[in-house]
């Protein structure tokens, strides 16, 4: 049987399956084709560890190589139209031959990543240094990203402070407090309108005593204090195991300072995989309070943060986002009026069987059709390696 035919077969059945329980399959469909995720530059590169580096010379080495496999990407998934970039790493003289090579590919630049954490003058912190000078530089790198953002229209500053300590007594809390509050209001006053400050944070590493924004909390904090362009970004791999990330989301979402995302997935803490690679069901808890209906994603920024060091990059762009295109639509599955009403009468078992039965609802063809009403690759990655 023709693979279209098959799939229109599959589709017709999982729409009477769905009619039953009053879900519009065309609707999901509809949500899977506006969806964009963001790639990130430094994702189609060859990862690696403090051990080292595995590379087969097939990786890009520049931003020009890497908006190539970007635009790949995109031409076999069509939900990834946009690059984030990360200064210095894809500093180039001229950033109009970018925004050219972009525009040529179909692309455009995304968030701005400033680099607070491998200039040697950062051996003691960045913006909490104790020298005021390099306080100062890093302030203006942050500066100087803003205006190449302007270059491209970014809408977003992405910014993750590595700054911290190793031992008891090395820093002062207090002192390193002041100084991010400082800075981070010279950086907000500096922002043009339409641009929003994500702010990321991080429990641990590089820094193994302390760091100085840790939690979702003291970036929330900063956000509220700097104003209504400061938001908070949920990067899935800085958190300790066993956190629970839905509730920080939903807690975010309620707060209105929920910027965005850093996609990916980890075992231990932080290790960049595919995003649903490891605990996809965590995943689509997360997506059930995005997809809730009091929640507004409208400016919501869907970006990948990942990095392989034995999968090919491209291959695991790819099977991110086609692991994050089923949690999502597994997420609108969710009956919520029948969840709301056992959550009130506090029935756990019909609480958690409503939310388990749209995890386990094979969505596949909804995910393909979604493709197919695109004109792409029902199945991108067997594309890809054609």
């Amino acid at each position: 049987m023709p693979e279209v035919e098959r799939l229109n077969r599959d589709y017709e059945h999982l729409k009477e399956q769905l009619r039953r329980d009053n879900i519009d399959i065309e609707n999901i469909t509809n949500a899977l084709m506006c969806l964009e995720i963001e790639t990130p530059s430094w994702g189609y590169g060859r990862g690696g560890t403090k051990f080292g580096k595995f590379v087969d010379g097939n990786e890009p080495t520049d931003i020009f190589g890497k908006l190539e496999e970007a635009a790949k990407v995109n031409r076999l998934t069509g939900i990834a139209p946009s690059v984030a970039i990360h200064i210095p790493w894809d500093k180039v003289d001229d950033y109009n031959e970018i925004l050219n090579k972009a525009d040529h590919l179909g692309l455009r630049i995304g968030a701005i990543n400033p680099n607070l954490f491998e200039d040697q003058d950062y051996k003691y912190g960045s913006l909490t240094n104790t020298n005021p000078d390099i306080r100062r530089k890093a302030i203006d790198h942050i500066l100087e990203c803003i205006e190449i953002g302007k270059i491209f229209n970014s809408k977003i500053l992405s910014l993750w402070l590595s700054d911290g300590t190793n031992y008891p007594g090395q820093g002062d809390f207090r002192d390193r407090k002041e100084w991010i509050e400082e800075s981070l209001s010279e950086v907000y006053e500096n922002l043009p309108d339409y641009m929003r400050l994500l702010i990321e944070y991080k429990f641990f590493e590089p820094a193994f005593y302390h760091t100085d924004i840790f939690s979702f909390g003291i970036a929330l904090d900063l956000a509220k204090k700097l104003g209504s362009k400061a938001q908070v970004l949920v990067d899935l791999g800085h958190h300790p195991r066993g956190t629970n990330i839905p509730h920080i989301v939903a807690y975010l979402l309620s707060e209105c300072k929920l910027g965005g995302f850093h996609l990916n997935d980890a075992k231990y803490a932080d290790d960049d995989l595919t995003t649903g690679s490891i605990d996809p069901y965590q995943l689509f808890l997360i997506f059930v309070e995005l997809t809730d209906p009091r929640s507004d994603t409208s400016e919501l920024a869907y970006m990948i943060d990942q990095s392989h060091n034995e999968k090919n990059p491209t291959e695991a762009m790819i099977q991110t986002l086609e692991n994050l295109q089923h949690i999502y639509a597994k997420s609108i599955l969710v009956d919520r009026e029948k969840l709301k009403a056992s959550q009130m009468a506090n029935d756990t078992i019909e609480s958690e069987e409503t939310l388990m039965k749209a995890f386990r609802t094979d969505v596949t063809p909804i995910v393909k059709m979604a493709r197919h009403k695109k004109g792409l690759p029902l199945s991108p990655l067997k594309e890809l390696r054609k």
